[in-house]
């Protein structure tokens, strides 16, 4: 769909989950980049909905001030424009007759319109919720883009978006999956791992694909890969979510054996999303957990002292593992996997080893910082769900490829007494 098509039908927008951090700091922000940028139809309306008591004023007040002490210097007038689009509501997610009073909002601003709107629904929650929510939406008759109305406009559609984690493991997963399946079609459904979305991450296809590198980037050439994905910060507000989750379901299972695969993946497909989608999901599916190289968990001194973390808590905060990968290409390379918080930097970035008689002995890859791109992925996320792209969202069969591994690597591990290390301490000292 070109983006001129995207703007002749009304679009309305439900950000479940409207008061919370990903929503402050990342959603409303690339929507504001999109409607700078003329990328939103001009007829749009964003409804946020969370438990918390609020006026549409009080609504858009909160994200005024953040706007206006953004990177952005621009007149007040055009942040008052942009927010005259947002609308909220105040709902409860385990309640279904609050999705019924979304439901009547939706259908009576399509027939002020005069038209159905496409509707994008964006879970911005714990995934505790989802089921839930997911249940509401369809019973509700949300799930279809004539709220309320038979027979249905096929013009128009209805999306869901999926935040990672995408279930809690792969028990987890696949009932979520289930659900989704009774409820949906496949087509409805996005599941986001916003690390796809990034420029940088996508680049790494141009970098391996490039004339100096596509012969060499084989196990005849290559030793090993590291995979880096040191954060400084710690926890902060995140304690309740984080203690239940730990360092590598929250960025090993997804953010990084994605860039893995698509550092490896044999199809490159761009075209087709589907080929794309499943030339990344046989990588994951052939990984293979090095369990006799090295493995370690650790904590970050201190972390049992976080609100909402358990005082004896032993979730990692810190890992480091090794991958290889079962194919005839990258047998017998190393993949090493090391990531967390409260660590010395915050840098994301892949070093790539090759062997002692090839020409080169390493490169680098950087991902985050990197202040040559521009960090757009959730500008991305929002536009190709709307175009219905879904060449960098994650398929069901990644999603399980990625949880099968990782279920093997904590199950091996929780006999691996963890490393306390030192807030801000570089992660090579605990090695």
């Amino acid at each position: 769909m070109t983006t001129k098509d995207m703007k002749k039908r009304p679009l309305t927008i439900i950000i479940f989950g409207a008061t919370g951090g990903l929503y402050q700091k990342k959603l409303a922000l690339a929507l504001f980049d999109l409607f700078l940028g003329g990328l939103l139809p001009s007829d749009f309306t964003v409804f946020g909905f969370a438990r918390r008591e609020l006026t549409d004023e009080m609504f858009h007040l909160s994200k005024k001030e953040s706007l206006l002490g953004s990177r952005y210097s621009f007149k007040e007038e055009i942040i008052t424009n942009f927010l005259e689009h947002f609308k909220y509501i105040q709902g409860d997610f385990t309640k279904p007759e609050d999705f019924k009073s979304l439901s009547k909002k939706l259908h009576e601003l399509d027939e002020s319109k005069g038209i159905c709107s496409n509707k994008l629904f964006y879970l911005s929650v714990v995934p505790s919720y989802y089921t839930l929510i997911l249940k509401n939406i369809k019973n509700s008759g949300l799930a279809y883009p004539c709220v309320g109305e038979k027979p249905q406009d096929h013009d128009a559609w209805a999306r869901v978006l999926i935040e990672k984690p995408f279930g809690e493991g792969l028990e987890s997963a696949r009932d979520l999956k289930v659900t989704i399946d009774e409820l949906f079609d496949d087509n409805q459904i996005f599941n986001v791992d916003h690390y796809l979305a990034k420029e940088a991450v996508q680049n790494i296809l141009t970098f391996r694909s490039s004339k100096n590198l596509s012969p060499i980037w084989n196990n005849k050439n290559i030793e090993k890969v590291r995979i880096l994905f040191y954060e400084n910060h710690l926890v902060g507000k995140r304690g309740v979510f984080y203690d239940k989750v730990g360092a590598l379901r929250d960025v090993g299972q997804n953010h990084m054996l994605q860039m893995l695969a698509m550092l490896t993946m044999e199809t490159i497909d761009i075209e087709n999303a589907s080929n794309f989608q499943n030339s990344r999901a046989l990588i994951l599916k052939d990984l293979v957990f090095l369990k006799e190289e090295k493995v370690l968990r650790g904590q970050y001194s201190g972390y049992k002292e976080e609100a909402g973390v358990e005082g004896i808590s032993q979730t990692e905060t810190f890992f480091h593992i090794e991958l290889g990968i079962n194919n005839d290409t990258w047998e017998g390379v190393k993949f090493e996997l090391e990531g967390g918080k409260g660590l010395a930097e915050s840098h994301v970035y892949i070093e790539v080893y090759f062997k002692q008689e090839s020409e080169r002995e390493m490169i680098t890859i950087n991902i985050e910082p990197n202040k040559d791109i521009k960090s757009a992925a959730y500008e991305k996320v929002f536009l190709d769900s709307i175009r219905g792209d879904k060449t960098f969202f994650v398929s069901i069969n990644e999603i399980m490829a990625e949880w099968k591994v990782t279920e093997e690597i904590m199950e091996f591990w929780q006999d691996t007494p963890l490393i306390i290390y030192k807030k801000r301490e570089n992660p090579l000292l605990i090695k």
